[in-house]
């Protein structure tokens, strides 16, 4: 049997009629028409504003203050200490490779720092992006050395507040638009 266009019909409860409101008592919504007694919500107009609260301090603005917030701009780090290499006998040239290989950090998108709890197990030459002052000092004394690489993860900078592109500020020098610099049928037309 051939399937026509007038064997197209919505899914059950697909489509609903409108509910008219202030259309009389017999209807269900007359009088009020669903909307209350008095106050500022049963009046004609724009009423409130999302997360309105009365004047009292929203909760969208009480939250930082009450349970902390997330920076999105934070800087992952991994974390590795000093005993954590010496506890999985690690030794010789150490790198944020091979510490990745042991499972001692996550990924290799992360940079690497290394704090300087516990001792230093032997002379070790290790590699990392960052170092603290205590760490440092206890590769050195036992007679390693320890490598500042160069970051390169996504972190380094903050994501830019804005979507423009940078192009827009080199037309905004070249005053592209305002009288006396280039105009766009300039453009076009070359």
């Amino acid at each position: 049997m051939p399937l026509t266009l007038s064997d197209l019909v919505p899914d059950e409860g697909a489509k609903t009629s409108k509910k008219r409101v202030g259309r009389g008592t017999g209807s269900g919504h007359g009088k009020t028409s669903g909307r209350g007694t008095k106050g500022q919500k049963s009046r004609s107009g724009p009423g409130v504003r999302r997360g309105f609260e009365g004047g009292q301090l929203p909760l969208m603005k009480r939250m930082p203050y009450k349970r902390g917030f997330t920076n999105i701009f934070r800087a992952e780090w991994e974390v590795v200490n000093l005993n954590t290499i010496a506890e999985h006998g690690m030794s010789g040239e150490i790198t944020p490779e091979t510490l990745y290989e042991r499972g001692v950090i996550r990924g290799l998108e992360f940079p690497v720092k290394v704090l300087g709890s516990g001792e230093a197990a032997g002379k070790l030459s290790i590699s990392a992006h960052a170092f603290s002052e205590s760490a440092k000092s206890a590769i050195e004394a036992a007679g390693g050395t320890a490598t500042v690489l160069e970051r390169t993860d996504r972190w380094i900078t903050a994501r830019p507040r804005t979507r423009r592109l940078p192009i827009n500020r080199e037309l905004k020098e070249a005053r592209f638009g305002k009288v006396g610099g280039p105009q766009r049928r300039d453009e076009v037309s070359s």
